[in-house]
C-alpha cells in the first residue's frame, strides 16, 4: 500500500515537491513525460503550475493526473539512488 499525497508544490523546470501522509516527501521531475499524450498540455508553464491534490494523488486543471503508486515509487527510487550515492562517497 502506498501513502496518500497531501501536498504538492510546482517548482522550476517541471519539478513537483510532493508530501505524503506518512511524513515522507520528495521531488518528482515530470519533464521526461511532456512529449507523451495528455502530458503535452503541461508544457505550458502556466498550465503546469495549476497542479493540485485530488483524493490521494495529484491532478492538473487540464485533466491530466498521475497514479499515486507511480508518484510514490518514483520518489522512493530517487531517494534510494541519492542514499546509495551518499553511502558510496563515504566509502
Amino acid at each position: 500500500m502506498y501513502p496518500s499525497i497531501i501536498g504538492v508544490k510546482p517548482g522550476d523546470d517541471y519539478k513537483l515537491s510532493i508530501t505524503f501522509e506518512n511524513g515522507e516527501s520528495g521531488t518528482l521531475d515530470i519533464k521526461q513525460y511532456l512529449d507523451f499524450g495528455l502530458f503535452r498540455k503541461l508544457k505550458d508553464p502556466e498550465a503546469f503550475k495549476r497542479v493540485r491534490v485530488s483524493f490521494d494523488t495529484i491532478e492538473w486543471e487540464s485533466g491530466v493526473d498521475l497514479d499515486p503508486e507511480f508518484v510514490y515509487s518514483k520518489i522512493l527510487k530517487t531517494k534510494t539512488v541519492q542514499h546509495s550515492t551518499t553511502a558510496d562517497s563515504q566509502g
